[in-house]
């Protein structure tokens, strides 16, 4: 975790006197609590910034986080004490959890642009980006994958899988969505069926699928439709695809807000409305390797276009997620013992 409080000390001509420049919200300095790959070299961090500052006059302070739930974590203990002007990484089942803390405020944006595979109504939250979560396979290692969801619970148990934990991680709480809303009540039976299938859970989708699956410890990983697109375009290969599963696939909505108590509100709602520009839009296909908000034409990667189509874009309301988030948590605990 990225520590915010940078203190500098400036002499004044007049009397030498010392002037700290608080570590809270700077003048036209934009804080935005964010996940750490966001803000990493490759990540769409260091080129947005670059933008954003050169059309707002201002600096821009990310501050990294390890996972977007950590991200609402941080804002709830802080509180209204919060350093943050903008939350950038939350996601859709995430929204009413947010929104029930009542730190945040409507982002002023307009979203005609916006085109997700399902209606969004939202005044508070921003959509930047979309993708569907997928088990990715190594083409080398498995020659047939599963062709839906029933199909790979049912495999034999010596096709192994790399999962992430739903208390700790994005693709693993959307897979756990994934399971409910496939099989709904019997989703438990699901679960003690896939647990022989699982070589191991691991904290985050990082550790799962780069410490271990491009490693070749298991022929597939959680993540998701667009990861594909990424090996295409940058590594130039095409040994790992995401299986196309015909119950369809759960669909993540990654979201910016701003908080109600920032100071800087006119430019949070600038930078909100920045990341929907095709600037900000066109650099996540290969940074954050997920679909943008935004049609951006010609600047989305041709091989995008080479990627699976999910039959159905599988979402569970985000209020029923808040209400009923640790009662199926604990199922999938109670499954794995």
């Amino acid at each position: 975790m990225i520590s915010r409080f940078r203190h500098s000390v400036s002499l004044c001509l007049l009397g030498l006197l010392c002037i700290v420049a608080l570590p809270g919200h700077a003048a036209n300095t934009l804080t935005v609590y964010t996940y750490d790959s966001f803000t990493s070299e490759w990540g769409p961090g260091p080129v947005i910034k670059t933008a954003f500052e050169k059309e707002c006059d201002c600096t821009l302070n990310f501050v990294a986080i390890d996972s977007s739930a950590a991200i609402l974590n941080r804002v709830q203990l802080e509180g209204d004490a919060s350093k943050a002007d903008v939350v950038l990484g939350l996601d859709y089942n995430l929204m009413a959890l947010a929104e029930d803390t009542g730190l945040l405020t409507e982002s002023g944006a307009d979203l005609s642009a916006v085109q997700l595979p399902v209606d969004w109504a939202s005044d508070i939250f921003v959509p930047f980006d979309y993708g569907h979560f997928a088990f990715v396979y190594d083409t080398e290692m498995l020659a047939e994958p599963p062709t839906s969801l029933d199909e790979l619970v049912n495999a034999p148990d010596d096709l192994k899988i790399i999962i992430q934990d739903p208390r700790t991680s994005t693709p693993g709480l959307g897979l756990m969505l994934w399971v409910k809303a496939v099989y709904g009540d019997d989703a438990s039976d699901v679960w003690k069926k896939l647990q022989p299938k699982i070589l191991t859970v691991t904290k985050g989708w990082s550790e799962a699928y780069f410490s271990l699956f491009l490693n070749g410890e298991a022929p597939m990983v959680l993540s998701y439709d667009t990861s594909p697109g990424y090996h295409m375009a940058i590594d130039k290969t095409e040994q790992y695809q995401a299986a196309a599963f015909d119950e369809g696939h759960y669909l993540q909505i990654e979201v910016a807000a701003l908080l109600k108590n920032s100071p800087n509100q006119e430019l949070g709602k600038s930078f909100l409305q920045f990341l929907i520009s095709k600037e900000a839009q066109s650099a996540l296909p290969l940074t954050n390797v997920m679909y943008p908000s935004t049609d951006i034409g010609d600047a989305l990667p041709e091989e995008f276009s080479k990627l699976i189509k999910p039959s159905k874009s599988l979402l569970l309301d985000t209020n029923t997620v808040r209400d009923e988030r640790k009662a199926w948590i604990d199922e999938w605990l109670n499954a794995a013992n």
